[in-house]
C-alpha cells in the first residue's frame, strides 16, 4: 500500500484551501512518512473546514491489537511474570493503519461520516518497484503524478482527532489527531508496480466538493481507480527517502513537522 507521498506544490493552500480556517503558520514542500505530522484539511462538527498537522496513521482494529497483547501476555507468562490483559491491549503499541481498504468493516465504517472525513494534498505518491530493482539491490521506488509532477491531486482520507494511544512505548499515552486514507483496486498505470491496490485519488473541485460533504452513500462511490490517463509514472528513484525543506533543499531528517 502507498505508505510514501510528496507535496511539491507550495501554493496549493491559496488555491484549494482559501476558504479554510488554517492553523498552520508555514507550509513549505515536503515527503510524508508514516506516523509523521502532516497537513490534511478536515470537517469539524460545526461544519467550517480547517487546515490543520494531523499524525498518519488510524487507529488499528481491534482483533489486532488484542492478537499482539495476547502475544506479549505468553511471553510475560511463559517468564512466570503477571499478566493484566486489560492493561497489556491500553498500553500495546499502535503505530497505526495508514491505508484503509475493506470498507466494509465496523472499525471503519463509525468513521465515514463528513465530519470525520478530510482531505490529504499530495503531488506524487510512491509505489516499490520490484521491476526496476537492479541484481543485489534494494527495491527502488517507482513515484506516480499527474502529467506534470507538481499538479495536486488530493488523497479521500479520514479523520480522527483526539484519540488517545501507545503510538512509541518510550512516549507512552499521547493524544493525537489522526489520518489515513482509502485505498482501491489499481488501474493500468499503478497495477504492473502494485497489483493490489492504489490510493483513491481525487483530481477536481467537484470530486473533493462531494467527498467533504455529501452522504457516505454517495460519497462512497469515489472509492475507485482514477482513468488511466489521469496519472503516470513521473520518476524512478533509488531506495531511501528524503524531504524536502523551505528552500527546496533535500534533507536526510525524515520529520520536517515533529
Amino acid at each position: 500500500m502507498c505508505n510514501l507521498y510528496r507535496m511539491e506544490d507550495r501554493d496549493w493552500v491559496s488555491k484549494w484551501a482559501a476558504d479554510a480556517e488554517s492553523l498552520i503558520n508555514l507550509m513549505p514542500a515536503y515527503q510524508m512518512n508514516p506516523d509523521q505530522l502532516g497537513p490534511i484539511i478536515r470537517n469539524t462538527y460545526d461544519g467550517r473546514k480547517q487546515l490543520v498537522h494531523a499524525r498518519w496513521g488510524l487507529p488499528s482494529p481491534v482483533f489486532v491489537q488484542k492478537k499482539a497483547a495476547e502475544t506479549r501476555a505468553a511471553k510475560l507468562a511463559a517468564k512466570g511474570k503477571p499478566v493484566d490483559m486489560n492493561e497489556l491491549l491500553r498500553m500495546e503499541p499502535d503505530r497505526g493503519v495508514t491505508n484503509v481498504r475493506k470498507l466494509n468493516l465496523p472499525h471503519w465504517r463509525r468513521w465515514f461520516g463528513a465530519e470525520h472525513r478530510c482531505l490529504v494534498p499530495v503531488t506524487t505518491f510512491a509505489e516499490p518497484d520490484p521491476i526496476s530493482q537492479e541484481p543485489g539491490g534494494k527495491t527502488p521506488n517507482a513515484w506516480f503524478g499527474r502529467a506534470d509532477r507538481t499538479d495536486l491531486m488530493f488523497f479521500a482520507g479520514i479523520h480522527v482527532p483526539q484519540w488517545q494511544s501507545v503510538r512509541k512505548i518510550k512516549d507512552g499515552l499521547t493524544t493525537d489527531d489522526l489520518y489515513g486514507f482509502l485505498t482501491t483496486d489499481p488501474n493500468n498505470v499503478v497495477a504492473p508496480v502494485h497489483e493490489k491496490a492504489m490510493p483513491v485519488l481525487l483530481l477536481t473541485k467537484d470530486e473533493t466538493d462531494v467527498w467533504m460533504r455529501a452522504p457516505w452513500d454517495e460519497a462512497q462511490h469515489l472509492a475507485r481507480p482514477v482513468p488511466n490517463d489521469a496519472i503516470r509514472i513521473v520518476a524512478r528513484e533509488p531506495y531511501g527517502s528524503t524531504i524536502v525543506d523551505v528552500a527546496g533543499e533535500m534533507l536526510t531528517e525524515p520529520d520536517l513537522f515533529g
